[in-house]
């Protein structure tokens, strides 16, 4: 029975034969494949995590603040994770709160009892991705390698349509993993009385 691609190397080489190329070993095994692939792979994977809110790649964590101040505009500063590739809200006690990004750090003005906590988007390991995220990544993949292997703009072309659709299958299989919000009517039914 055929696995599934969890690991780097099976994802790059199923993109690989997607576009009628070899399988790879590895990333140094020394084909055109496996160059290509170490080239553009974690480029590829944390564009694709990071182009939407995936449930399976976000975490929550209190920030540890920093003795150091910040220079200008902001009072405090908080430490992120060090997996963090995109941050989506500090909050404390659950109510959202002003920041701005810093390299590694978040600027905000909370006092210093303050518990603050970020919202973020981590590196996901391959062996925890969904099958639809991982298809939408190889096809993704798939793309640059019919530039850079196949030398097929065409293919290459097709390959990123289906990324395309595979990415938006993706956003709304994963967009049902959390309770469904109500919408809140309230204000159209005043205003349409008025």
């Amino acid at each position: 029975m055929p696995d599934v691609a969890n690991t780097p190397i099976k994802v790059c080489s199923r993109a690989s034969v997607l576009i009628g190329g070899d399988e790879i070993q590895s990333f140094t095994d020394g084909t055109l494949e496996s160059s290509v692939a170490d080239a553009v792979y974690e480029d590829i994977v944390r564009a694709a995590l990071t182009n939407t809110r995936w449930r399976f790649a976000t975490n929550q964590q209190q920030l540890n603040r920093l003795s150091e101040t910040p220079t200008g505009r902001w009072d405090a500063a908080y430490q992120l994770p060090s997996e963090t590739l995109l941050v989506h809200a500090l909050t404390v006690n659950d109510i959202p709160i002003k920041y701005d990004i810093y390299g590694s750090k978040a600027y905000n003005d909370e006092a210093e009892t303050s518990v603050v906590v970020a919202d973020y988007t981590f590196r996901a390991d391959e062996q925890n991705w969904p099958s639809f995220f991982t298809l939408a990544v190889q096809h993704m993949l798939a793309g640059s390698f019919a530039i850079s292997i196949a030398r097929d703009a065409s293919l290459s072309q097709l390959m990123d349509q289906k990324a395309q659709v595979y990415m938006a299958q993706a956003r709304r299989a994963d967009s049902q993993q959390q309770t469904t919000r109500k919408l809140n009517t309230s204000r159209f039914i005043t205003q349409r009385r008025s």
